[in-house]
């Protein structure tokens, strides 16, 4: 019954007026009666010129609006101006709106100013195959006695051996402070000219004029994470974790001191007693200082000697210690033979 009212009332008001008549909802009807197709010999319209708008400018008057806005006298002014100044002087062409219309047709309407452009940042790729290649280092926050009080851990990190080969705690973030950092421990260190590169995000101490004469005075080459991609940066951000998960790790420091000491504590731990898994479970000072294969070899001759005692406990295959690093990177190249760092 409803669908013959509808279709009834609908060559007198039109669909909506219909359903609404009959209390059906619109849509409703045209899911139970698809519009069908355009009956055959019907012309169709695709393709079909648009009907000329009566009050429309002519071609002419189209092409006068033009030349007086490419004109010497408007041709650098908007075309609000241009219209404002005409009314002024009794001229009246067309409005404003047609103007821009006019103007955005040719592609005439946009930004005339130089506008700065920027390379596309580039994913840095570095390696280490040995000690002293590569260093990464960052600085992070720690939570002073009282509320928005912080001290400041600098560190740099071997990405080969995991080694912590400097370590900072101090009350602001300098890049003066980070520039003696570096001077001192690369002395130490024994870099020669061309041996390290350095990779650190672009805070203001990692990418300041100091640090940056320094290392190119040192020959070292420095590296810099894109911008807001913390992933450039993988070491640095895994030792923070480090540090932060610690059990011993306190909410607060009660002064740059206590900081102090508690890193001490740490960074001796983490270097010298931490069996990391990154490097074979062996210790990042083992590792920077050549002495990883030693303690690898020892390991070998322990497992041959439980295997010796006990080979049904050894199902697949003579047990083996991890394997030794061959190579750290940083975003390892997709095409590369290298191992990936773990």
């Amino acid at each position: 019954m409803i669908d013959t009212a509808i279709e009834k009332l609908t060559p007198l008001v039109g669909v909506t007026a219909a359903c609404a008549a009959v209390g059906r909802a619109r849509a409703a009807h045209y899911r139970a009666h698809p519009v069908t197709p355009r009956p055959p010999g019907r012309p169709s319209t695709e393709g079909a010129a648009r009907a000329l708008q009566p009050r429309a400018l002519s071609a002419a008057e189209r092409q006068a609006v033009l030349d007086v806005l490419h004109s010497e006298r408007f041709v650098d002014l908007a075309p609000a101006e241009v219209y404002a100044t005409l009314l002024d002087e009794g001229v009246y062409l067309c409005s404003e709106s047609t103007m821009y219309r006019l103007l955005r047709e040719r592609g005439e309407t946009g930004d005339r100013r130089r506008h700065a452009t920027h390379p596309a940042t580039v994913k840095p790729e570095l390696v280490a195959d040995a000690p002293n290649r590569v260093w990464s280092w960052d600085i992070t926050k720690l939570h002073g006695p009282a509320k928005w009080t912080y001290y400041y851990l600098y560190v740099a990190l071997d990405i080969f051996s995991r080694y912590a080969v400097a370590w900072m705690v101090a009350s602001r973030e300098s890049a003066i402070l980070a520039e003696r950092m570096f001077a001192e421990t690369i002395r130490k260190q024994n870099i020669s000219d061309g041996q390290l590169s350095i990779h650190a995000d672009r805070g203001s101490a990692m990418a300041s004029k100091p640090v940056a004469f320094l290392l190119a005075d040192l020959g070292v080459t420095k590296s810099h994470s894109r911008p807001h991609v913390s992933n450039d940066n993988p070491y640095s951000e895994s030792g923070f974790k480090t540090l932060k998960y610690r059990p011993d790790f306190p909410e607060r420091f009660g002064c740059i001191e206590d900081a102090r000491v508690h890193c001490t504590e740490f960074f001796r731990w983490y270097n010298h007693d931490h069996r990391h898994s990154g490097i074979g479970l062996h210790t990042p000072a083992d590792v920077h200082y050549g002495r990883a294969g030693t303690v690898r070899e020892a390991r070998a001759v322990t497992l041959s000697s439980a295997y010796q005692l006990h080979p049904e406990r050894f199902v697949r295959k003579h047990p083996q210690p991890p394997p030794l690093p061959t190579a750290a990177w940083i975003n390892k190249p997709a095409d590369s033979e290298e191992n990936p760092p773990q």
